[in-house]
């Protein structure tokens, strides 16, 4: 792999001159057109047309899954984080089971978002890294961006046959129309559908939650949306440092960060995390007598850093201005999730609910807030910091208090879980990578039983594969490969990569064998961000 070469000053006419004849050539490239399958978009609308029936006499349950944004393990309290008490989010896992090692598909917020969705392993269907609105418009554009801008860890992704997509491929990105989402699979069987929230699954007209199984949708289309006006009374807004900051606060509430209801542009006023939850409550009231799937992705506690006065004025002992309104947003959403349980219990709906709890990815650090330690690394990794996430689940008389679960499962298990308990017949076409769980939280015969012989990550060179107690990292940017052994070192502290070189080829293989499975991504990177991690430098692409 060459390495990245930076040029800043000095420049020769002989790289000026054909930069101010060709730079302004545009940069899209047919390699990155998207083509779906149509053998795959006839088959899914073929199945959707026809309804499934339910002969059981039992109802069948509702779904809630709930999804917190850039939540770090250690951010919750049963986990044993301390800044904040999650006393609502913890009694999920007090009142039904905690994920010890809950696994994400992803440490970034679409694919992992796409894996859950779908219970398939997104990179099956190219969806491998962050959807993108924006690459460079022209060679001079890309130059100055990768070359004299300073960027920080965000560092510009050098494409050496300029393969940027053209506008048209660009507008394709986010969740092909060959997939099946949990929403309309369960629509099958009868099932009243919504999600309220974050959505950042593609922006197009096939990609949008109303198009894609869900009856109603409240929230934003974007990785981000401001949580009120800045200007709002009572509300404290934190800039940050970090590259990324001052476009997350310049889009606003523009475009895709727009507040929408049912693709109608809304304007609103009340702080987002809370209304979030509002809406969600409204929602569950409305089908109380019916089977229901509501998909609640908060934004919280990803940037921009906004909290209202009240929650903010509780951490003023925090010193650190980003953590103090970190907290402030965790709470927040602490609140919140206390809300919707709250609701089922007035409505009487908890023995006959699934309610998950997880987060997309591991926390932010390049915030300056987040702290995954004392496990390595957070989002943009594929350490532990950026893929075990909280993960719990409650089910009132079906799934006993307070169990522990240490075996690895993973976020592509609620799509599994969800459709057996709907009593689905799902798509012959291909394959799901999901493990229904209830059979190992409620069947002593699988006692020594695993969900998963193995998991799997990739995107692009960022490569990670568990298998038992071993894990093995490949960053073939870096030209790293680590090996972790998470029984004796779940902070990733000692590489044991040549004392096992056996275990490092067997995992290599199990990783190949996996990719053929996949297709490459649909659409590149745009940034490769560049990984601290001791004296070791690694990069993940976004």
């Amino acid at each position: 792999m060459k390495k990245r070469t930076k040029i800043r000053l000095g420049i020769g006419v002989g790289i000026l001159i054909p930069l101010l004849i060709f730079g302004f050539w545009p940069m899209g490239n047919p390699k990155y057109n998207i083509v779906f399958d149509k053998d795959k978009i006839d088959y899914r609308h073929r199945y959707l047309q026809q309804q499934q029936t339910h002969s059981d006499s039992t109802p069948l349950p509702n779904i809630i899954v709930i999804l917190a944004d850039d939540l770090s393990l250690m951010d919750v309290s049963r986990y044993g984080g301390q800044h904040v008490h999650t006393k609502h989010i913890d009694a999920i896992g007090a009142n039904g089971v905690t994920f010890k090692e809950g696994y994400i598909s992803s440490p970034i917020c679409a694919p992992s978002r796409a894996g859950l969705i779908t219970g398939r392993y997104q990179q099956r269907f190219g969806f491998e890294i962050n959807i993108h609105e924006r690459y460079p418009k022209n060679r001079i554009e890309y130059f100055v961006y990768a070359n004299l801008l300073n960027t920080g860890d965000w560092k510009v992704a050098q494409h050496e046959d300029w393969a940027v997509p053209t506008f048209e491929a660009m507008h394709k990105q986010g969740l092909p129309p060959t997939e099946f989402t949990l929403a309309e699979i369960l629509k099958t069987k009868g099932y009243h559908t919504a999600a309220i929230g974050k959505w950042h699954m593609g922006y197009n007209e096939t990609a949008i939650p109303i198009k894609r199984g869900f009856d109603y949708h409240y929230g934003f289309y974007e990785a981000f949306s401001l949580y009120a006006p800045e200007d709002k009374e009572g509300i404290i807004n934190q800039k940050l440092s970090d590259f990324s900051d001052p476009h997350i606060w310049g889009k606003g509430r523009t475009g895709n960060c727009a507040i929408r209801k049912n693709d109608q542009v809304i304007k609103e006023d009340t702080y987002l995390t809370t209304k979030i939850a509002s809406e969600t409550n409204a929602w569950i009231k409305a089908h109380k007598d019916d089977p229901f799937f509501v998909y609640v992705p908060f934004s919280a506690p990803h940037t921009p850093f906004q909290a209202t006065k009240a929650y903010y004025d509780q951490y003023a002992h925090i010193e650190s201005p980003e953590k103090r309104i970190y907290y402030a947003m965790i709470h927040a959403l602490d609140d919140a999730v206390g809300s919707i349980m709250q609701q089922l219990k007035e409505l009487h709906l908890e023995e006959n609910t699934l309610v998950i709890f997880l987060s997309d990815n591991g926390g932010a650090t390049y915030t300056g807030a987040a702290d995954n330690s004392p496990l390595k690394g957070g989002k943009f990794t594929n350490f532990e910091g950026g893929i075990n996430v909280p993960f719990m689940m409650q089910w009132k008389g079906t799934i006993p208090q307070g169990m522990i679960y240490k075996k690895p499962v993973s976020a592509l298990d609620i799509f599994a879980t969800s459709t057996a308990l709907a009593q689905v017949n799902l798509p012959k076409d291909r394959e799901f990578d999901g493990v229904n769980l209830m059979p190992y939280l409620l069947d002593s015969t699988y006692n020594d039983k695993v969900p998963h012989e193995a998991l799997f990550w990739r995107s692009e060179y960022h490569k990670a594969v568990r298998k038992g107690d071993w894990k093995l990292i490949q960053d073939d940017l870096a030209q790293r490969t680590v090996l972790y052994n998470l029984a004796q070192d779940k902070h990733e502290q000692q590489n044991v990569a040549h004392q096992h070189p056996a275990v490092v080829q067997s995992l290599q293989t199990d990783f190949k064998n996996w990719e053929k499975k996949l297709i490459p991504s649909n659409w590149p990177r745009v940034m490769d961000y560049e990984i601290h991690a001791g004296q070791a430098v690694y990069y993940f692409p976004l």
